[in-house]
C-alpha cells in the first residue's frame, strides 16, 4: 500500500507524476480548486477584516471526498499544485480540508514535469508561502468585492449577463480608446520619390533623402514637384558608409511573448496556445521507451532566464549540428516586463536535445507546431548573432540627396534558426528596402532611369489584435500571465467587443458599459490603477504589507461611488434596432441585436417565439451557383468569416475567401480574394489564373 499522497491539479499530470514517483507514493488530482467563495453570495464580510467565506465548489465533494479518504490511508501528504499565487492557494485550501499540519514541510513545487526535476523538487518540500496565499487572496477577494458590486448594478440598469472587472474592463476600455483615436484621426499627406539608378548596367532603387545635407519631409505635390524640376539626369555619389552590424536572437519566451509569436506565426488565438501548452507541460506519452513525459516547462511566467542544463544540452544540440562558432560566446541580458515576478524560468523545452522532428509521430499537428516554436525559440536564444554587412549609399543631384539601403548575411548565426516576427500591419513607409547594392566609390557618376513619385497620407494607430492587445497589458503591468488568455475570451463572450479580420472592435454594448463604468468608477479602470494593484500584490507576497492594508481603502473608496451610482443612473434601455422584417415564423418585426459573434436578427416577440436569423451584409457579388442570391458575410460557431449564398439553405454555396465581382478572363469562373505580402491577388477557383493587386502604402 503506499505510503504518500500527493495531490496535482489534473490527470494527466498526476498519470506522468506516478510514473516517475514508484509504488511508494499515490497520486490524485484535485482539479483545479476545490474550495472557493461561493457564487451565489457576497462571500466576504467587510465588517470583520474582510473574512472570507469558503466553501466547496458546487461538483467538487465528490473530489473533495475521494482526497480525504485517500488522506486517510497516508502517513504523509505531498501539495504539489502549480508554482504560482493561484496554486499556492490550492495547497493551502487542500491543507486545511485534509487536515494536513501547515507547519510542515508539505509543499512540493516544480517547474517541469520531468524524472529528475520531479525526484529533486521531492528532495526539497517546503511549508506553505503564507504570503502567496495572501497576495492570491487579496486579489481573489477584491476581484470579488468589484465584480459583485459592478455586475448587478450593469444587470438592473442595462441587462442580464453583464459583467465588469478589474482586469477586463480595463481591456475594453484600451480597446474602445483606440477606436476613438482611429475615428478621431486627422490623415495628414505626405509624398515619396523612388528613383532608379544605373551604374554599370546593375540597376538599384534609392528614395528621396533631404536637400543640401539635411533631411527633408515632402508635405505636399509641390514639395515633390520641386525636386522633381531640380534633378536632372546624372547623379553624383557623395557618401558611402559601409558597417558591420550584429543582430541578437530574442530571449526564450514568457506566457506573453509566445502568445504573441504563436498567434503572428500559426494564426493560434491566446486561449488555443495556452491550453496547447498545458498539454505539453503535463505530459505526452512518447511510446515505450519513454513513457509520459513533460515536454516543456511551466507555462505561466514572465520570466526570460533559463537552467543552466538547459543552457548546456542547447550548446551541445548547436555544437553538433551547425558548429562550434554557432554557439553563443556572451550572454544576453534578460529582460524584465513590468511587474515581474521571476518566480520560475522561461517557457522552454524540457530537454533542448529533444527536437521536433522526433516528436513528430508523438504529437498532433499543433501540439508538433506550438513545440517547435518553443524549442527553435531556446535554441536560436543560445546561438551566436547574426552578422550583416551594411552599407549606405548617398547621390545627390543638384542638392538633392537620394539614398539607398543594402545588407548582406555575412554570418547567419541564430537566423539558421528561428526569426522573431513582428505585427503584420505596422508599415514603416519610410524604411528603405534592404538588397544588394552595386560597388561604388565616393565621386562615381551613376545615370538616371525611372523616377515615381507618389502621394501617402498617414494612418491612425492599428486596431489591437490578440497579439498586441497582450503585449500592451504586458507593457503597461496590466495582469498576470495567467490572465491575458482568459481576459480575452472573456470580453468576446460577453459581447463587449467583436473581432473582425483578426482585429478587436468594440460593440455598442461594450461602449455603453464603459461609458457607464467610466463615469461613476473611472480610477478603478485606468490602467494606472491596475498596474498599481500588481505592485501591491507583489507587495504582499514580498511582506511588505497586510494583505487587509491593501483590500480596505480601494474598497471603502469603490463602496461610496457604488452607492452614488445605484442612486443616479437612471435604467438604461439597450433599443432593438428594426431590421425592416417581419418573422416568418409568427409574423411579429423582426429585430437586430448584437450577439457574441456581432449582429444577429431575432423575433420581437421573444420569448413567444425565438426565431433568429444571421444579418446578411451583401458585399456585391451574385452567387455563382445559384446565379439567383447574393454573396453574403457569416460567422462560424468559432466566429471565423466566411462568405454564403443569401438563398442558404437551398443554395449551399460556401467560401473562406472573399469572392470578387470580376469574373475569370480566361474561363469565367469565380475568383477570389488571397492576401499576399504586398496586397492581395485575385485567384480563380476554376483555373490557374491570377493577378496581383498592389496595396497602397500604409
Amino acid at each position: 500500500m503506499a505510503k504518500y499522497l500527493v495531490i496535482v491539479e489534473s490527470p494527466a499530470k498526476a498519470k506522468t507524476i506516478k510514473r516517475y514517483l514508484g509504488p511508494n507514493y499515490m497520486v490524485k488530482a484535485s482539479m483545479g480548486h476545490v474550495i472557493d467563495l461561493p457564487k451565489s453570495q457576497l462571500g466576504v464580510d467587510v465588517e470583520h477584516d474582510f473574512e472570507p467565506k469558503y466553501i466547496t465548489i458546487r461538483g467538487k465533494g465528490p473530489v473533495l471526498k475521494e482526497l480525504k479518504t485517500a488522506a486517510k490511508k497516508a502517513t504523509k501528504i505531498f501539495l504539489a499544485a502549480d508554482p504560482d499565487r493561484e496554486g499556492e492557494a490550492i495547497a493551502w485550501h487542500l491543507a486545511r480540508a485534509l487536515g494536513v499540519d501547515e507547519t510542515t514541510e508539505c509543499r512540493v513545487v516544480f517547474n517541469e514535469i520531468t524524472k529528475d526535476a520531479i525526484k529533486e523538487s521531492f528532495k526539497h518540500p517546503r511549508k506553505i508561502n503564507h504570503d502567496l496565499v495572501d497576495a492570491q487572496q487579496a486579489r481573489r477577494i477584491l476581484d470579488r468585492l468589484v465584480g459583485y458590486g459592478m455586475s448587478p448594478l450593469l444587470w438592473k440598469k442595462v441587462k442580464k449577463g453583464l459583467s465588469a472587472g478589474r482586469v477586463q474592463s480595463v481591456a475594453v476600455k484600451m480597446i474602445i480608446d483606440r477606436e476613438r483615436e482611429i475615428n478621431a484621426f486627422d490623415p495628414e499627406e505626405y509624398w515619396t520619390i523612388k528613383l532608379d539608378l544605373n551604374h554599370d548596367g546593375e540597376t538599384f532603387e534609392t528614395s528621396f533623402y533631404g536637400k543640401d545635407g539635411k533631411k527633408m519631409e515632402l508635405k505636399s505635390e509641390e514639395d515633390a514637384q520641386s525636386v522633381l524640376d531640380t534633378i536632372d539626369d546624372t547623379f553624383k555619389v557623395i557618401d558611402v558608409t559601409k558597417k558591420e552590424r550584429k543582430r541578437n536572437a530574442s530571449l526564450p519566451f514568457t506566457t506573453s511573448s509566445l502568445q504573441q509569436d504563436a498567434a503572428r506565426k500559426l494564426n493560434f488565438r491566446a486561449k488555443k496556445t495556452m491550453m496547447l501548452a498545458q498539454q505539453l507541460y503535463e505530459g505526452i506519452d512518447l511510446g515505450k521507451k519513454e513513457g509520459t513525459v513533460g515536454l516543456i516547462t511551466y507555462m505561466r511566467t514572465d520570466s526570460t532566464r533559463i537552467s543552466d542544463l538547459a543552457k548546456t544540452e542547447a550548446k551541445e544540440y548547436i555544437e553538433s549540428t551547425f558548429g562550434e562558432e554557432y554557439v553563443a560566446l556572451q550572454k544576453q541580458k534578460e529582460k524584465k516586463a513590468a511587474n515581474a515576478q521571476d518566480a520560475h524560468e522561461a517557457i522552454r523545452p524540457t530537454s533542448a536535445l529533444r527536437d521536433p522532428a522526433s516528436l513528430k509521430p508523438y504529437l498532433s499537428r499543433d501540439q508538433l507546431r506550438l513545440y517547435k516554436l518553443i524549442w527553435e525559440r531556446l535554441i536560436a536564444s543560445q546561438m551566436a548573432p547574426a552578422v550583416l554587412d551594411t552599407v549606405k549609399i548617398d547621390v545627390e543631384s543638384n542638392g538633392m540627396i537620394f539614398r539607398a539601403n543594402g545588407s548582406t548575411v555575412k554570418f547567419p548565426g541564430f537566423m539558421k534558426v528561428y526569426i522573431e516576427s513582428k505585427d503584420d500591419d505596422i508599415v514603416d513607409t519610410n524604411q528603405e528596402k534592404e538588397g544588394l547594392l552595386p560597388p561604388l566609390e565616393v565621386e562615381d557618376t551613376v545615370s538616371f532611369e525611372t523616377i515615381e513619385p507618389k502621394q501617402h497620407f498617414t494612418q491612425p494607430p492599428p486596431r489591437y489584435t490578440e497579439a498586441r492587445l497582450v503585449r500592451a497589458m504586458e507593457e503597461l503591468g496590466i495582469g498576470r500571465p495567467s490572465t491575458y488568455a482568459p481576459t480575452l475570451d472573456t470580453i468576446q463572450r460577453r459581447g463587449y467587443v467583436v473581432l473582425e479580420e483578426k482585429k478587436f472592435v468594440p460593440t455598442e454594448l461594450g461602449e455603453l458599459v464603459i461609458e457607464m463604468i467610466d463615469e461613476y468608477f473611472n480610477d478603478f479602470i485606468t490602467v494606472q490603477f491596475t498596474a498599481d494593484m500588481e505592485t501591491l500584490l507583489d507587495s504582499i507576497e514580498h511582506k511588505e504589507v497586510e494583505w487587509t492594508e491593501v483590500v480596505a481603502p480601494i474598497y471603502r473608496s469603490f463602496e461610496k461611488r457604488l452607492k452614488r451610482a445605484e442612486e443616479e443612473i437612471e435604467k438604461i434601455e439597450v433599443k432593438d434596432e428594426p431590421a425592416g422584417i417581419d418573422c416568418e415564423v409568427c409574423g411579429s418585426p423582426m429585430v437586430i441585436k448584437m450577439g457574441r459573434y456581432g449582429k444577429f436578427m431575432a423575433c420581437s416577440n421573444f420569448p413567444n417565439c425565438t426565431n433568429t436569423k444571421p444579418v446578411q451584409v451583401e458585399i456585391g457579388v451574385p452567387c455563382p451557383n445559384c446565379k439567383d442570391g447574393q454573396i453574403v458575410e457569416r460567422r462560424s460557431k468559432k466566429g471565423r468569416l466566411f462568405y454564403g449564398c443569401s438563398n442558404y439553405p437551398e443554395c449551399e454555396f460556401v467560401s473562406w475567401d472573399k469572392p470578387v465581382a470580376k469574373p475569370c478572363p480566361v474561363c469565367d469562373s469565380l475568383m477570389v480574394e488571397k492576401k499576399i505580402k504586398d496586397g492581395l491577388k485575385y485567384q480563380c477557383t476554376n483555373c490557374t489564373h491570377t493577378e496581383v493587386h498592389q496595396q497602397e502604402e500604409d
